[in-house]
């Protein structure tokens, strides 16, 4: 199973650079980075966080992908 995330896209919709959500989040630009390409999943407590900015579920950005076998 991976985790997939429309991060990138809601952060553009909302107009949100990575500098501006890395520091609303507290973490890094490069945080922000290896989150939107998939190279890093992020704890619940941020994933919960991320949602919270955006006033939206987590399932609305993180969405789990079944592997397929």
């Amino acid at each position: 199973m991976g985790l997939k995330n429309k991060l990138k896209e809601i952060r553009n919709t909302h107009q949100y650079s990575q500098d501006y959500l890395a520091n609303a989040l507290g973490v890094s630009r490069q945080t922000i980075i290896s989150i939107e390409k998939g190279k890093y999943n992020p704890s619940l407590p941020l994933a919960m966080q991320i949602a919270r900015i955006f006033n939206v579920y987590v399932e609305e950005i993180f969405l789990l992908e079944d592997s397929e076998e």
